[in-house]
């Protein structure tokens, strides 16, 4: 079963199912980068927090919710990035899971008016005396992520600031589908949605 960048077997036979191969190899193809852009370093640099996902030397997950002042995750470099630890509980999940196991993602959000989600999955080192340590208020230790993917994601479950998105399925309305499903490089692409098991007949 072919293996992507993305994609391997668990993530080929769940796309087969739904009939999603298509689209979600015209997702890979288009919207997949190895470098950040402009706007991916203005987005960055611009939220007060993201999450981050790691896992042990045996593959037990961690999710991590970390925050600081805008600013405190930079691009510095053209696939890396840096992010500063703060003292917290002292219990080092994330990074202790970093020590033994560099693989990490992260996931940008944006709410409000204008929601978006980027994506960013690579591998990560942790160092107490990094060059730029001292341009991070309050790190005790630095954390630099080498990128092997970047992606946007469909922010469509966000929620907004007037409570759940839009999207979100809720009784008696029928789906609303996103914009993106309509675009030029993905309309062709898209799956009929398929009726989900929860739907009431």
């Amino acid at each position: 079963m072919e293996t992507t960048r993305l994609y391997h077997r668990g993530n080929r036979e769940l796309q087969d199912m739904f009939d999603s191969r298509r689209i979600a190899d015209r997702l890979e193809g288009v919207t997949l980068r190895a470098a950040f852009t402009d706007s991916d370093r203005a987005f960055i640099e611009g939220v007060g927090f993201f999450f981050l996902a790691t896992a042990d030397a045996q593959g037990r997950p961690d999710c991590s919710f970390k925050g600081g002042m805008p600013g405190f995750v930079r691009v510095v470099g053209p696939s890396e990035l840096a992010f500063p630890d703060y003292d917290g509980n002292g219990m080092f999940k994330s990074l202790g899971n970093i020590a033994v196991n560099p693989a990490v993602g992260m996931l940008f959000i944006a709410m409000g008016e204008a929601p978006r989600r980027l994506r960013v999955n690579g591998t990560a080192r942790i160092n107490r005396d990094d060059p730029l340590i001292g341009d991070f208020i309050g790190a005790q230790l630095l954390i630099r992520v080498e990128a092997q993917a970047i992606f946007p994601n469909c922010p469509r479950y966000i929620p907004g600031q007037d409570g759940p998105s839009i999207y979100a399925p809720r009784p008696g309305v029928p789906p609303i589908e996103p914009a993106w499903k309509g675009f030029d490089e993905f309309r062709d692409a898209v799956p009929p949605r398929a009726p989900a098991t929860g739907d009431k007949k």
